[in-house]
């Protein structure tokens, strides 16, 4: 059966050089969960101007419902400024404030997450009151909770991350992210393993991942910690490369697929997206299946 997700936070466009993409990470993963075979809903904002009208307009045509996304008036569709380096890798200005720093909730979408199986959110919605409010409320609900941690400077405070992941069933970082939080919350440890304890610990959590970019990913998952050396690909650029991870491993976790199975679809799948410019590029069950077949994890 398929699985009932819907995603909370920031809708927008990410304007390259070369031109602008439909982005947000909460919304690239609720793309991605839509091709993935889930059911996948988007709670946002965006504004009564082109590019808000362009956004609806564009998701409608990927699938998803946009009944939850409200229309507003005072404050613009978001637009993040991105920069990608040699590398690949990508750095963001993010105007503020925009249409999505002020998500309201409404009988629809408080239906919404009461009925899903799961609710995936980050922290870079926290950063304006009003859509904190409006989160706070959604996680009181008895819904399967992820947090994707998701750290864009200066959008954050340590006791806002720490009552999320307090709330969150399964919390994703990055590696830098992770030892970023451990350290500012008191730990001493250095390595991946003995922090993601710490933060299992702190925060009775017993689900966490955390993605170390080419060389794959951690998973904390019953228990046990289960690893995936990654996939080799060559970026394009690291954009939406780990939401779509995080969407294709929730994917899995959540319909009870092997957890190792999982943890190498998704590293497999954030591969295969990092190799393509954009954070939502098409990407097929089978090429997953194949660079899983046709290349070891490394």
């Amino acid at each position: 059966m398929a699985k009932n997700i819907v995603c909370f936070g920031e809708v927008l466009w990410d304007q390259f050089p070369t031109g602008k993409k439909i982005g947000g990470a909460p919304l690239n993963v609720a793309l991605r969960l839509k091709t993935l075979g889930c059911e996948a809903s988007m709670i946002s904002s965006v504004g009564h101007d082109a590019n808000g009208t362009e956004i609806i307009s564009l998701i409608r045509r990927l699938g998803l419902d946009t009944r939850s996304i409200s229309i507003i008036d005072n404050y613009p569709t978001g637009v993040v400024q991105v920069a990608v380096n040699e590398r690949g890798s990508a750095s963001y200005t993010i105007a503020y404030p925009a249409a999505w720093d002020k998500i309201e909730l409404n009988d629809y979408t408080k239906e919404l997450v009461a009925n899903a199986d799961a609710l995936i959110f980050g922290s870079l919605v926290c950063r304006d009151e009003v859509s904190r409010q409006a989160l706070n409320q959604l996680l009181d609900s008895d819904v399967y909770k992820v947090f994707d941690v998701n750290l864009r400077n200066p959008h954050y405070t340590t006791p806002v991350l720490e009552t999320l992941m307090n709330k969150a069933d399964f919390i994703k970082f990055n590696d830098e992210e992770l030892l970023e939080i451990s350290a500012s919350l008191g730990s001493t440890f250095t390595t991946l393993e003995e922090n993601i304890k710490f933060i299992s610990e702190k925060t009775a959590t017993n689900a966490l991942c955390v993605t170390k970019g080419k060389h794959g990913a951690i998973l904390l998952w019953d228990g046990q910690l289960i690893y995936s050396g990654g996939y080799p690909a060559t970026v394009a650029d690291t954009v939406g490369a780990g939401d779509s991870f995080l969407a294709a491993l929730i994917a899995g976790l959540l319909k009870g697929s092997n957890p190792q199975y999982s943890l190498n679809f998704a590293c497999a799948t954030g591969a295969l997206v990092a190799e393509q410019p954009g954070a939502n590029p098409e990407i097929s069950y089978a090429k997953v299946e194949q660079m899983i077949a046709s290349t070891s994890s490394i």
